[in-house]
């Protein structure tokens, strides 16, 4: 059994990533939501890749990803996986922790749903890698937006293969009322052209849920993409594209960029739908 007692994790990058106060936090999500772009139509969403960077660059790829979410869908549990990118280990790491603080408050941990992971291949406790770490951090403000009442499941990936991702995930992202949140951005540091061609050709690779195309030069997070685009293709379902922008778009020089993507998966019978 995992103990999770009383330990609350504390926002790392309040602050800097993102606003400390709440007030100022949910006025930047909301012009990070008007400058997303919008999906046209409703989609029965089962998981959503998203950027996650600091807000002024990736804020507005991200709003286009968790816009695409709906309060009357129902989601109970979210499972958000990302990189590691500070404390290095092999496979993937859970929290311990009860909770994850965002100054919109307090998120609670799927007691549960922790208790089946710590089962599972791979999986292991591992605080110390998620004390500094961003890759998660910066989706739970947009989710605390989005949603009324949810659960997190918070793992990063470490030295994992994506199959190894895949095989958790399939564990673990059973019911409709559950969501997953793959977080990565795209290439680092390239000049703003190349980045395009990069990023399009990481985001046609995901369109065609070609895991074996992406490394660590096209995504940080790509471990765990990969591992989201076994489990999809197997399961189904279907990635739509929604935003890819790079921070030379959003708020930064074009000498030297960092690609950002949003993609919602959906059942593949779902009716096609696309971004204004």
């Amino acid at each position: 059994m995992v103990s999770m007692a009383q330990r609350v994790r504390s926002p790392a990058v309040a602050g800097r990533f993102y606003p400390d106060d709440p007030v100022e936090l949910r006025r930047s999500i909301d012009r990070c939501f008007r400058d997303a772009r919008r999906p046209a139509g409703e989609m029965a969403l089962t998981g959503l890749i998203s950027p996650h960077a600091g807000y002024v660059y990736s804020g507005p790829v991200a709003a286009s990803a968790f816009g695409a979410l709906s309060v009357e869908a129902g989601y109970e549990l979210v499972i958000l996986l990302g990189p590691s990118h500070f404390v290095p280990f092999r496979g993937l790491a859970l929290s311990g922790a009860r909770a994850f603080d965002t100054p919109l408050g307090s998120v609670p941990v799927d007691r549960a749903a922790t208790e089946r992971a710590i089962g599972l291949p791979h999986v292991h406790l591992r605080p110390e890698a998620h004390e500094p770490e961003h890759s998660l951090e910066v989706q739970l403000p947009f989710l605390q937006t989005r949603l009324e009442d949810f659960r997190i499941l918070p793992i990063l990936v470490g030295d994992a293969a994506p199959a190894q991702v895949a095989v958790v995930l399939e564990a673990l992202w059973g019911t409709e009322a559950t969501l997953l949140v793959v977080s990565s951005d795209l290439s680092h540091y390239l000049p703003y052209d190349a980045a395009r061609r990069t990023d399009a050709d990481t985001c046609r690779a995901i369109e065609a849920l070609d895991a074996g195309s992406l490394d660590e030069r096209r995504a940080c997070g790509w471990k765990a993409v990969a591992g989201l685009l076994l489990l999809a293709r197997e399961r189904g379902l279907r990635p739509v594209r929604l935003d890819c922008r790079n921070s030379g778009d959003t708020g930064g020089s074009r000498h030297s960029v960092v690609g950002y993507a949003a993609f919602a998966f959906s059942e593949a019978t779902a009716g096609r739908q696309t971004v204004t």
